[in-house]
């Protein structure tokens, strides 16, 4: 007769929560919690607590484009305010469409921008600049670039992959 060891009792049930446990620190250092990007648990940590207090501190431009966005408003896509995403927190993410919208106030830089752009363009995410003073003068001609944007994701991709590879038979 064998007997099996008796199982080590889970971490949660040594009162530390699902969130702690994702956060300790005996994890391997780039271990991102199953998001890949190569980031530790302090790290994304840090970028949702930035992320959060962002949201809770939007800019007037934010707050007016954010009235436009929410629960749904615009061709019925859902959009995230200040969403972490890799090692960057967007402005506004419509993750259906893989769209995000930047609003660009004094602090952007032009070429800062670019690579950020890159790297998110890299994960598959369209991304397009509008400045404060578009938000806050040419609301309608934000809210329309927004929309073209969007529809253009819905349509088919300009370079289907050969012989339908990738599609469920």
């Amino acid at each position: 007769m064998t007997i099996a060891p008796t199982p080590t009792p889970p971490l949660q049930g040594r009162g530390l929560s699902s969130r702690d446990m994702s956060r300790r620190l005996s994890t391997p250092p780039l271990q991102g919690r199953g998001r890949g990007w190569g980031l530790s648990a302090l790290d994304i940590a840090e970028l949702q607590r930035r992320a959060r207090h962002m949201r809770n501190n939007p800019t007037e431009p934010e707050k007016r484009l954010w009235r436009r966005l929410s629960n749904g408003q615009l061709e019925g896509c859902k959009f995230r305010r200040q969403q972490v995403i890799g090692a960057f927190i967007a402005d506004f993410m419509c993750s259906g469409a893989k769209l995000i919208v930047e609003v660009d106030g004094d602090t952007h830089g032009e070429a800062s921008d670019r690579s950020r752009d890159a790297a998110l363009g890299q994960m598959g995410y369209r991304v397009i600049h509008v400045t404060n003073r578009d938000v806050l003068t040419n609301m309608d001609g934000v809210l329309r670039l927004i929309v073209e944007t969007l529809r253009q994701a819905d349509s088919p991709h300009p370079n289907p992959s050969p012989e339908g590879e990738g599609l469920e038979r």
